[in-house]
């Protein structure tokens, strides 16, 4: 078992995904084979991260908690045969990125939409709504056929 924190700072990927972060995730992760010999991974982990309000972009903290399974595997073949309740990675030569695969389920654990209270939020009320679009007449465009009626008038 392995258990430790994560600098959000060197998590690019996050970075470019919700902006700067500072502090760390907590992450525990347990090690384990199971009777087919693939290699399990089951793991949890915590972080309060600076997040952007839909409607005003202003950073605003969330804490987010994800509990993951993994299983890992060398070919598509292989991860067809994980266990419904393992996620596969599949991994080049046996050796998985720890960091990557903990940056990858730090970010499948954000919430899709994020906003502060109404009353937090730099938008106010009245910049949220658009209004009312004002009416105008709708006036039809002249006919090619007018000119034939005036002319028809006068014959």
């Amino acid at each position: 078992m392995i258990e430790g924190l994560v600098d959000l700072e060197k998590l690019v990927r996050l970075q470019d995904e919700i902006g700067p972060q500072q502090g760390n995730a907590s992450v525990r992760l347990q090690f384990d084979v199971d009777t087919q010999r693939r290699h399990l991974i089951d793991g949890e982990l915590e972080a309060d991260l600076m997040v952007p309000c839909r409607r005003c972009l202003q950073p605003m903290a969330v804490s987010v908690a994800s509990h993951f399974k993994l299983a890992i595997v060398s070919d598509d073949a292989l991860a067809a045969e994980v266990p419904s309740d393992y996620e596969p990675v599949l991994v080049d030569d046996e050796q998985l990125d720890l960091l990557g695969a903990v940056e990858d389920e730090l970010i499948l654990s954000l919430p899709q939409v994020v906003y502060h209270d109404e009353a937090n939020c730099a938008i106010s009320r009245e910049q949220m709504s658009s209004g009312e679009a004002p009416v105008e007449e709708v006036s039809r465009p002249d006919s090619p056929f007018d000119v034939l009626k005036s002319l028809k008038g006068k014959f």
